[in-house]
């Protein structure tokens, strides 16, 4: 098993294959006061990117708390268990809305949760360029 600390653009072989499997996770932004705000959400891993994304609507808390940050973005994490394998992403999200960009968000969605996203107008994308990868997977 791999333990704690990883590098996000080239982690183990144990971790990257414990982000490939279906799991729901938690995103954590931070509301505008500060305090931490934690919803279950599906999450992708991209390393070659150093990307995970989170597919949302646009009108969503979580991606008002990114918003609210500003042009920097916020400093988030996303996270998953499963018993005692659990694994965490840090870094800076942003919210994208351009066609393209929700559209590969979607596609890598399907890809790890088996299932197409419905159609939504009003959907973008949490992509959270990583800093830091940890865990035990």
């Amino acid at each position: 098993m791999a333990k704690y600390t990883q590098d996000p653009g080239a982690p183990g072989v144990s971790y990257l294959t414990f982000w490939r499997e279906r799991h729901l996770c938690t995103l954590t932004t931070p509301r505008p006061d500060g305090s931490p705000h934690v919803v279950p959400v599906g999450v992708t891993y991209d390393p070659e990117a150093r990307l995970a994304r989170v597919i949302s609507n646009k009108s969503s808390r979580k991606v008002a708390n990114v918003l609210a940050a500003g042009a920097e973005g916020a400093r988030v994490a996303v996270c998953q268990v499963a018993g005692r394998r659990w694994a965490t992403l840090e870094g800076r999200a942003v919210v994208r809305s351009e066609p393209e960009r929700v559209a590969e968000a979607e596609r890598r969605y399907a890809e790890r949760y088996e299932r197409t996203p419905s159609p939504n107008p009003s959907r973008v994308v949490i992509e959270i360029e990583l800093t830091r990868a940890m865990g035990n997977a």
